[in-house]
């Protein structure tokens, strides 16, 4: 067909009337960044983790510099704390000019908030920053605990199961479940996990779980009919490692950072974490001492990725989303995998990076400890929520009662 200059005149109105994807998505985005600026953020996150807490507060530099918000850490000790503000919030009929602008969520409380319909979106694929994320390399960036996410939340931090040890005193640490107890009680009080009500010691027992129970794809599915026997290798496993864990296993440090305290010290020789940088972050702060290493189990351990949502009567939504994109972005997800910080890998596929964006991350610096993508192995999908829920409360029961 020849074109005319009456077709390019009618295409030039059409594109006016018209504007493209791209175009619409830059001028939402504008109006979202002026609605926020001078705005603040209560961000719900938990509280228990210095490293992290320094890392909110550089966040909340950058934000008032770059966007002029005020991003206030609002510190838990639960997320569950944030996740009832809303509810009694919405009970109360407070639909709008909630507490909580944005929370730190995963698991179960990301599912109750879902399901009640408590949080704002779909809102993540909005956000100029998720074209950078891994979401086929990285899957746990759209499902959360088998969840779809579905843009209700926006990733902001990965983490998977390690175990921490110092080299110096432990030549060749146990590589699977029952080695660990096998070890355990070769080496009684040597070993030990956060209190389960604690997330790292509920995850400890998920560990577990996957590898003793007869069928690990069940743990896909909400936990019904094949709990029990399901769970009944754990119990046995973890009734004989029990009396061998540090102070006979009457006792349990309350957190990651408590337990990891007790390693330094020469208390324990082996504990878990949820972070692959550990032992090379611990040894950049001098919490650990510079022989300290990770592993994981020679069949894999589970990973997962942190996401932040924004509850659906949040006062500041627009400055709330464009903290979520800061935190999902080149510069923070640089920082946050530099070992003298966090150490966590990133939610990004570096390779969709502009070569201006990677320069972040070419920065940061190789470090005594830190384990490579192929030593960490496997990466193991979290159980469905309600696998963590049953058995937190049946080792309450069991151990506690």
């Amino acid at each position: 067909m020849r074109i005319t200059r009456r077709h390019f005149v009618a295409a030039a109105a059409s594109a006016a009337v018209f504007p493209s994807p791209r175009a619409s998505a830059q001028a939402a985005w504008g109006q979202t960044l002026a609605q926020a600026r001078g705005k603040p953020v209560f961000f719900n996150a938990w509280g228990g983790d210095e490293r992290t807490n320094a890392f909110i507060e550089w966040t909340a530099i950058r934000l008032r510099a770059e966007f002029g918000i005020e991003l206030r850490h609002v510190r838990l000790r639960d997320t569950a704390e944030a996740v009832q503000r809303v509810i009694a919030e919405k009970s109360a009929g407070r639909d709008a000019g909630g507490a909580v602008d944005l929370v730190w969520i995963n698991g179960p409380n990301f599912v109750a908030m879902k399901e009640r319909g408590l949080l704002f979106g779909p809102f993540a694929q909005e956000l100029p920053n998720f074209r950078y994320v891994d979401t086929v390399g990285k899957p746990s960036t759209i499902v959360d605990f088998t969840v779809p996410v579905e843009g209700y939340a926006a990733p902001w931090r990965m983490a998977q199961i390690v175990y921490v040890y110092d080299a110096a005193r432990l030549a060749n640490p146990p590589r699977s479940i029952p080695a660990l107890r096998d070890w355990a009680l070769a080496n009684p009080g040597r070993t030990t996990h956060p209190a389960v009500r604690n997330f790292l010691g509920a995850t400890f027992l998920k560990q577990a779980l996957f590898e003793l129970a007869p069928d690990s794809a069940v743990l896909q599915r909400e936990a019904g009919g094949e709990y029990e026997a399901s769970v009944a290798p754990l119990w046995r496993w973890y009734d004989a490692l029990r009396p061998a864990l540090w102070r006979q296993g009457r006792q349990f440090p309350d957190s990651g950072p408590a337990q990891r305290q007790l390693l330094n010290d020469g208390e324990i020789d082996l504990m878990v974490s949820f972070n692959p940088a550990e032992a090379a972050v611990s040894i950049a702060n001098e919490l650990l001492p510079k022989t300290a290493r990770v592993y994981t189990m020679a069949a894999g351990t589970i990973g997962n990725t942190s996401f932040v949502a924004i509850p659906y009567n949040a006062a500041n939504r627009a400055a709330a989303m464009v903290a979520s994109d800061f935190l999902m972005g080149p510069e923070a997800q640089a920082r946050m995998s530099d070992p003298r910080q966090l150490g966590n890998p990133s939610v990004l596929d570096i390779a969709k990076l502009p070569e201006e964006a990677r320069r972040f991350f070419a920065a940061v610096p190789p470090i005594a400890g830190m384990p490579t993508q192929a030593e960490l192995g496997r990466v193991l999908p979290e159980p469905h929520p309600s696998w963590m829920t049953r058995i937190a409360a049946d080792w309450e029961r069991r151990y506690t009662g």
